[in-house]
């Protein structure tokens, strides 16, 4: 059963409880430590994200079309819609000579209030280019055009492209194909379904590849370096993703995912995964970084900057603090 990880308050009384589950585990996929059940499945919403990419660089795909760090990072992202995100998606189209229309992931507006409001502001439309997976199918088309494989139906569990994928989240997840839930995610891609310690496991070996083959290691190292070379990219202004992997420096590799899933690999350390159970975001910045406090994997001086998503605060409408998250487990 998912137990308590955080409570809201307003005022002094606590009014609402976020219950979940999360699992570490180490290079084996053992579970060394656990709250609720570390065996949840769930969907792995965006944090399959790095690992749609493996299949981009182990083809030659990202060699061929000169694919640079950052575009990389952005292939990886639940991003924004800020301006430096769509123009390197835009870039990354250029390359591989498609277009937005190409895009099936759909349209919504920028995550992020000042784009938005820039975009009002100028009568400018939105676009595909703005949702936040607009970088990961980029990636898609890209690995598409690659094998000389259909662009219009690439969303099909059976396309070839799908279907690469499933194989490549299986190994390195650990789960045979055939016991890989699958659904549709928001974006319209074929979304993944596992245990929270498998989700744990791919993220140890994403961050600590040296028991991968040549090829997946190069890929992983590949996909890890962008990630945390530019974590700016991954999501963006206000966003707790971007400024977790700021403050720590490349210590490792984390990706945030939809219904409050939140995975980490440590570098030369554990694989971790979350899950808040209702779904809500709000509770994964505390339940997050009370984690890796309770691990001993961030300092004094990074909980010290990290203290706003730490400890948040509640504000009314008025800007007033009227209440506080706290992570309790």
């Amino acid at each position: 059963m998912s137990e308590k990880l955080a409570d809201v308050y307003r005022g002094e009384i606590v009014e609402s409880r976020h219950y979940g589950d999360l699992t570490v585990v180490n290079h084996l996929g053992e579970n060394i430590f656990s709250i609720g059940n570390p065996e949840l499945l769930t969907y792995w919403r965006s944090c399959a994200k790095p690992f749609q990419l493996l299949p981009l660089i182990i083809s030659g795909a990202v060699d061929k079309y000169k694919i640079t760090s950052e575009e990389l990072a952005v292939m990886a992202a639940s991003h924004n819609g800020e301006k430096v995100h769509v123009k390197i998606v835009s870039n990354i189209l250029n390359k591989i000579g498609a277009t937005p229309a190409d895009l099936l992931c759909g349209i919504h507006a920028p995550y992020d209030r000042q784009a938005r409001e820039l975009l009002y502001r100028n009568n400018q439309e939105i676009s595909t280019l703005h949702n936040n997976c607009s970088g990961k199918h980029t990636a898609l088309l890209a690995i598409c055009r690659y094998y000389n494989w259909s662009t219009e139906n690439y969303l099909s569990i059976e396309h070839p492209l799908q279907q690469l994928l499933l194989e490549t989240v299986a190994v390195m997840a650990e789960v045979p194909q055939t016991e890989v839930m699958l659904g549709k995610d928001g974006c319209g891609v074929v979304v993944f379904g596992l245990p929270l310690s498998k989700m744990a496991l791919a993220y140890y070996k994403l961050a600590n590849p040296a028991a991968l083959n040549d090829k997946q290691g190069r890929a992983a190292r590949l996909v890890t370096d962008a990630m945390e070379k530019h974590p700016y990219l991954l999501a963006g202004r206000k966003r707790f993703n971007t400024g977790l992997m700021q403050v720590t420096k490349r210590k490792f590799t984390a990706k945030f995912g939809a219904e409050g899933v939140f995975c980490i690999g440590v570098h030369n350390g554990p694989g971790i995964a979350v899950k808040i159970g209702d779904g809500n975001k709000r509770a994964l910045p505390p339940v997050v970084v009370e984690l890796l406090k309770q691990l001993k994997i961030l300092n004094a001086k990074e909980l010290e900057s990290l203290k706003d998503y730490h400890y948040p605060v509640v504000k009314n409408h008025r800007g007033e603090v009227v209440g506080k998250i706290v992570a309790d487990y």
